[in-house]
């Protein structure tokens, strides 16, 4: 069975102009909680950025996970003060580490470091903390930031992370991509306004207008070391489409001899592939180095794949963090999907081509195996969504859900 393909420009979220409403709160200090993972955080940069524009005076912190804080500010700059291209977001980063502290919850090092990490984000004195992240732990961490208002999903992915929240928060969940839901958020932030609600005793209702999503966009760090590295490698390539055969899991996973077959065609092109590959990864990218004509392989540090990502003509990966950070910075995309919902995860803000067999139903069980709609994609369907982004086609503006199928449980 052919796949499914869903060419569109995402990132027409609302239109009109931006306005505080009379009645909306003056926060000075607030605190984004979003700890993991990459595309996660991704995901909510634009709402950040709509926070900074709606309280620009204000002080804006991030809690993250110590592994993706790379994401908001360069390996070797100040995580706190004055904003600039290194750190273009918010005015501080805190970083925790919960996976260490998971496997040594009882030495010093790890209740030093704790005792560390809380006495500094405590220290702020955060107005309001939002979780955007819904979990337990960021929830709890939102608490411990000492902010005397936590917001926070009244239907969130974890049930028990609502006992941690002061406002609980009337999302759309159902067909809305995770952008716009964090998006909407912010919108509840601005109002202020409370209502009464059948799931929580205090629910807000986002009313209030948001920044469009062409103004409220995601910034990433720019660091100088990485930038001259990668243009170095790229030196040689005039134009490169990015492959990303890896995914969080099994199932997500596109065969890599066909991420070979697709290298070769667009070698015809006069397009050389660049294979991305993370930690653990190494051997995917060199199945495919080997399928692949002039294919390279490339590692990368988060600051070295912005890099990289920058200078892309394309992007060619399923549902994973790389894939997101090619669309927040506007790289075409041809995303490929087998068991999570693009209407809720797919590529967000550029022009970009979904490719998902009807047969795919939405699962986040991690199997280590392709998920079978997956495997009906073929090579030849993934180098013609290709040529068609190439020269510049575009068809009618994303649709809330084009998909077949229901969108993902929330």
């Amino acid at each position: 069975m052919a796949a499914r393909a869903a060419t569109r420009m995402t990132g027409s979220l609302m239109t009109g102009s931006f306005s505080l409403p009379a009645s909306a709160p003056r926060f000075e200090r607030l605190l984004v909680v979003r700890l993991s993972a990459m595309g996660d955080i991704i995901h909510t940069l634009p709402a950040a950025a709509a926070l900074r524009q709606a309280f620009p005076h204000a002080t804006l912190g991030w809690l993250v996970e110590e592994r993706w804080a790379e994401l908001l500010c360069t390996l070797r700059h100040p995580r706190a003060g004055r904003r600039s291209p290194q750190r273009p977001l918010v005015d501080c980063v805190h970083s925790v580490n919960t996976a260490e502290w998971r496997r040594a919850p009882f030495s010093f090092n790890t209740w030093q470091q704790m005792a560390s990490g809380l006495s500094q984000l405590r220290g702020i004195q955060y107005d309001a903390a939002i979780d955007f992240q819904g979990a337990v732990r960021s929830a709890l961490l939102g608490r411990w930031s000492g902010a005397p208002i936590v917001y926070g999903s009244a239907q969130p992915r974890e049930n028990a992370a609502s006992m941690f929240y002061t406002r609980n928060v009337l999302l759309k969940t159902q067909g809305t991509h995770v952008v716009e839901q964090a998006l909407a958020m912010v919108g509840a932030v601005v109002s202020g306004a409370v209502v009464s609600s059948a799931i929580a005793p205090t629910a807000i209702a986002p009313t209030a207008i948001i920044p469009p999503a062409a103004h409220a966009q995601a910034e990433f760090p720019v660091d100088q070391d990485a930038e001259n590295k990668i243009a170095a490698f790229t030196a040689e390539v005039n134009d490169f489409a990015i492959l990303n055969p890896g995914a969080g899991w099994g199932a997500k996973r596109w065969p890599v001899e066909r991420y070979g077959q697709v290298a070769k065609e667009l070698a015809k092109d006069g397009l050389c592939s660049l294979i991305n590959y993370g930690p653990g990864e190494e051997e995917l990218a060199v199945a495919v180095e080997a399928a692949g004509a002039g294919a390279r392989k490339i590692s990368c540090s988060i600051s070295e794949l912005i890099a990289l990502t920058r200078r892309a003509r394309l992007f060619i990966g399923g549902d994973t963090g790389p894939m997101h950070l090619a669309a927040a910075l506007k790289i075409p995309v041809v995303a490929i999907f087998g068991p999570t919902n693009p209407a809720r995860n797919g590529p967000f803000g550029t022009r970009s081509t979904v490719l998902r067999s009807a047969s795919s139903m939405t699962d986040h069980t991690r199997r280590r195996e392709p998920e079978q709609g997956l495997l009906e994609i073929t090579a030849g369907e993934v180098v013609a969504a290709t040529r068609k982004l190439l020269q510049g086609y575009l068809a009618e503006p994303y649709l809330a859900e084009p998909y077949p199928h229901p969108p993902e449980p929330q």
